[in-house]
């Protein structure tokens, strides 16, 4: 991988970081979405960062809660909710990572088994 490949993983890693942490009980959704979103745009790629944070699993591929800038309401215990930001720059790469997560009482539950660990494969 080349370095731009390894900084935008690093950022978005540390963006998903921040989205996950924020993500608790009485949390507003605007606020989880800007907490992936500040790291984003702190490193200088704000503007591609083209979605949202994150929205509920259950009965729909999207649907309510939506982490998002325009997002509405708070989280509570038991809601399910994705943090997946990225960065996407046009004619040079992207990345995005994703965890589902469990809202609980204390910190969020990741029910996601994939590693973040960032691994090269030879060509």
């Amino acid at each position: 991988a080349n370095d731009f490949a390894k900084e935008i993983y690093d950022v978005v890693l540390r963006a998903q970081k921040a989205g996950v942490a924020a993500s608790v009980p009485g949390a507003k959704l605007a606020d989880v979405d800007a907490a992936c979103r500040d790291v984003i745009s702190a490193a200088g790629y704000g503007e591609y960062f083209v979605h949202s944070t994150g929205h509920g699993v259950g009965l729909d591929v999207h649907e309510a809660p939506f982490a998002a800038q325009t997002g509405k309401g708070e989280l509570a215990a038991g809601m399910t909710l994705t943090i997946e930001p990225g960065i996407y720059v046009p004619g040079k790469g992207g990345v995005r990572i994703e965890d589902t997560l469990i809202i609980t009482d204390g910190a969020p539950k990741i029910i996601t088994a994939a590693t973040k660990e960032f691994t090269e494969v030879p060509a």
